[in-house]
């Protein structure tokens, strides 16, 4: 099939559908550059139409921590003090971009999460 720029959702599912028939094209084969192709149309649909919500670093941090099962002061390492721990998960101080960087390599986190918090 010819692909055009995807203009509403009936042109989005049919590539979608085409997406995932031919996800594992081998490369360097006309499948694998309609691959790409489709790739980059559900993605410029999705950008287009689709509004991720904004993520909020704090939640996002206190979500890791219950995850990983650990408590405010496992992060005085990355943080600071005790009270510092305390003043950033109520909100109270900022992260800092030094703080941003530990957080993120510690909790495996993208970086994109601190983006509109640090």
């Amino acid at each position: 099939m010819n692909w055009k720029i995807l203009k509403n959702e009936t042109d989005y599912n049919k590539a979608s559908m085409r997406l995932m028939e031919i996800f594992h094209a081998t490369p360097n084969t006309p499948e694998s550059d309609e691959l790409e192709l489709l790739l980059v149309l559900i993605k410029d649909f999705d950008e287009k139409n689709y509004q991720l919500p904004e993520l909020d670093a704090l939640e996002v941090i206190k979500y890791k921590m219950k995850e990983m099962g650990i408590k405010a002061k496992d992060l005085e390492p990355l943080i600071g003090s005790k009270g510092h721990v305390s003043a950033v998960l109520s909100g109270k101080r900022d992260i800092t971009l030094k703080m941003a960087q530990k957080l993120k390599n510690y909790f495996s986190i993208p970086s994109d999460v601190f983006l509109h918090s640090a």
